[in-house]
């Protein structure tokens, strides 16, 4: 699957996406990862930026309130749409460009870091887009990404509960079955039953890569891993938002941060 096809897939997806994550039903992103992985993000007020599949621009934004100068890239017309307009009403000077990770149509050494929120396991030529990534970093820049747990949430995913609906174990395999743009189909757990029934599920292209994939890629590219975060939710986070409790069990994201020299 190349590209394009990928592009098309997530142009379909972009409208009830931006719907319904922004209405508080993508709880992972909201009351886990996303914190998480601005946790670990170091110092960047001042930097220059790369949002690489940044959506409808609520992460990019979270980037840029802490100070840094971003750019967000993404392959879907519709996102990049809902990203200008909240831009527009509430500017934070983020510029939003169309484009996609293999060609980001920047000069050399453009950014001082690039951050990918959950974008690179949905892209086909993970190998080539890091390559891309270390080609517009500046020297001493990082890229720090966030993908699903390449050893916890493969292909094949099942959470093992108990007979109060508490995961208790998680079933995996699959786990070295790294066919290119396997589609998935879901929607946000949390929206209402009767909602979902309206609603189309996502058509998702994966490109599951083993850990093993995944460090010896970021090191081809000519980065080097410099941390990994795998976010756990809180006990008080759980019992607010118990749809993220499975995080006790075991990981569902993985974070990388790899440096130029």
């Amino acid at each position: 699957m190349d590209a394009k096809t990928v592009a098309a897939h997530w142009e379909g997806n972009a409208e009830t996406w931006t719907i319904y994550s922004r209405a508080g039903y993508d709880k992972y992103r909201d009351a886990l990862n996303t914190p998480a992985f601005l946790a670990m993000l170091p110092p960047v007020a001042g930097l220059k930026g790369l949002d690489l599949g940044c959506g409808e621009g609520t992460n990019t934004r979270a980037v840029a309130r802490l100070g840094a100068r971003m750019t967000g890239l993404d392959i879907a017309p519709t996102f990049l749409r809902f990203a200008g307009e909240t831009e527009a009403k509430d500017p934070l000077g983020i510029d939003y460009v169309l484009g996609d990770g293999l060609t980001i149509d920047f000069p050399d050494a453009s950014f001082d870091f690039v951050t990918a929120f959950m974008s690179m396991m949905d892209m086909a030529d993970q190998r080539g887009v890091l390559k891309e990534v270390h080609r517009v970093l500046k020297p001493g820049g990082f890229l720090q990404f966030s993908i699903l747990h390449p050893c916890f949430v493969p292909p094949t995913r099942k959470n093992i509960r108990d007979e109060t609906g508490e995961a208790v174990a998680v079933q995996i395999s699959d786990y070295f079955d790294e066919s290119d743009g396997r589609i998935e189909r879901w929607l946000f757990s949390e929206i209402p039953a009767e909602e979902r029934l309206k609603l189309t599920p996502f058509s998702i292209p994966r490109f599951h890569r083993t850990l093993t994939t995944w460090v010896s890629m970021v090191v081809e590219a000519g980065l080097t891993i410099q941390a990994f975060g795998e976010p756990m939710a809180s006990v008080e986070v759980a019992r607010a938002e118990p749809v993220v409790a499975d995080t006790r069990v075991a990981p569902i994201f993985l974070h990388v941060r790899a440096g130029k020299g």
